[in-house]
């Protein structure tokens, strides 16, 4: 895969608690991780998310069990961490990450973080929102329009280092030429709509130019949060 990776503090925030995982190479690995907790409690819980997979998926053969294990690791030592540090009690993070095999694309997502996949001229969401109102849209309670603005749109149901143990959902899709993978935190989807992103995409085939309009438009839109985003294209 080719990519282009951005990050931002934002507008707002007096930190970036988001990391990003970019490691390229033949069985390539690109995340996102979308801290949170008070102080800097948050920028830890990502980072070591990123550093932990990144350690443990390196030069390593695409596996879903791997995959999955890295993760919880992951989680492990995080909670670990913040059980012993009263500076960082309660921390935790989101993490959203896709690892290229030859022939298929491994995803591992926990938390509220998005991945995206456009093929040819459509996009869609290949992930599932860890979240109160991702969960109250899949039972019909309310709108995908209204989740845009509800009151408890940030509040996830599942984040690294928050429990002992975490349930990774871990997927396989399926992997073909010009497949492009577009990987964010809530800093970027709470301002791009889907059809929004498609379109920017198309506009501007460069990677890092695709990157730099998003990253742009989200702090136009009001950038309170911080903005992570990470393009993954395979190979044509």
């Amino acid at each position: 895969m080719i990519s282009a990776a951005r990050t931002h503090i934002g507008n707002v925030r007096a930190s970036n608690q988001d990391a990003l995982l970019v490691l390229p190479g033949v069985y390539g690995v690109y995340g996102v991780a979308d801290g949170m907790g008070g102080h800097k409690a948050g920028d830890v819980a990502s980072k070591m998310a990123v550093s932990v997979v990144e350690r443990l998926l390196r030069n390593q053969a695409p596996s879903p069990k791997l995959l999955q294990s890295a993760i919880e690791e992951a989680n492990a030592l995080i909670y670990e961490e913040q059980l012993n540090n009263p500076d960082y009690s309660g921390m935790g993070t989101t993490m959203t990450l896709i690892w290229e095999d030859d022939d298929r694309v491994l995803l591992g997502h926990v938390g509220d973080s998005r991945a995206y996949r456009v093929r040819k001229k459509s996009i869609s969401q290949v992930s599932q929102d860890h979240s109160m109102v991702a969960e109250m849209v899949r039972k019909g309670l309310i709108t995908e329009e209204e989740a845009r603005v509800h009151p408890y749109r940030n509040i996830i149901t599942r984040a690294l280092g928050t429990a002992e143990t975490i349930e990774v959902d871990v997927e396989e899709l399926d992997k073909k030429p010009g497949d492009l993978y577009l990987l964010c935190s809530d800093g970027l989807s709470e301002y791009i709509r889907d059809e929004e992103m498609l379109y920017l995409l198309r506009k501007h085939p460069s990677l890092e130019e695709a990157a730099d309009v998003l990253l742009n438009l989200a702090l136009e839109g009001g950038g309170r949060d911080n903005i992570s985003v990470v393009l993954a294209e395979v190979a044509p």
